[in-house]
């Protein structure tokens, strides 16, 4: 009976490795840009970026669906061309909504105030997911010495309906993709950016 044990148990156990190896060789495949016009091609002049090369190859666009640029995990993410000037919609969008919608609190470009916190800085370690989570719930931070409260934007349409945008312009202030600079160039809107905004604004 051991026997018999041992020769189902194996082959079993040998199928799972092998699903293991290929899932994480995928993975990585997944991981590299597929087409070097995904690269970012960023201003190395501009000091106000703050540039962090880790971040930026970790948050780098591996595909474009619809004219949104996604990273190895499959979140929105920037795309920077034309040495620095020129961003993708999404960027540029959230450029504009971040500086209609959260500057008066977190401060132009992200630099923060003295009471609302840089979110070029957040956005360092903050996950998308932790992003959208904040920006629909609001978030408290209390110590004896202060009071901080973010407030809920959940009901708040000219903030959700751009989530996606306000993240991957702070990722690419993070991350050094763009400077405190206003973006001179962008790419074009698209199509499926219209219907989604048309969708969620209820226009």
């Amino acid at each position: 009976m051991h026997n018999l044990s041992n020769i189902v148990t194996r082959p079993v156990l040998a199928a799972l490795a092998l699903a293991t190896v290929c899932a994480v060789a995928v993975h990585a495949e997944d991981a590299k840009p597929a087409d070097p016009a995904l690269a970012n091609s960023l201003n190395a002049n501009d000091k106000t970026a703050e540039q962090d090369p880790a971040l930026l190859k970790k948050n780098a666009a591996v595909k474009v669906e619809d004219g949104k640029y996604l990273d190895a995990d499959g979140h929105p993410t920037y795309h920077v061309t034309n040495d620095g000037k020129k961003l993708d919609w999404y960027t540029y969008s959230g450029y504009r909504r971040y500086h209609a919608e959260c500057h008066v609190c977190h401060g132009p470009d992200g630099m923060g105030s003295t009471y609302a916190p840089a979110l070029k800085d957040s956005l360092k370690t903050l996950s998308y997911e932790e992003f959208i989570g904040i920006l629909v719930g609001g978030k408290q931070d209390v110590s004896a010495s202060e009071q901080k409260v973010m407030p809920a934007f959940g009901d708040n349409k000219n903030v959700m309906c751009y989530s996606d945008d306000l993240y991957t312009y702070l990722k690419a202030r993070a991350d050094g993709a763009v400077g405190r600079v206003r973006p001179s160039e962008h790419e074009d809107k698209p199509e499926a950016a219209r219907k989604a905004e048309k969708e969620c604004m209820g226009g």
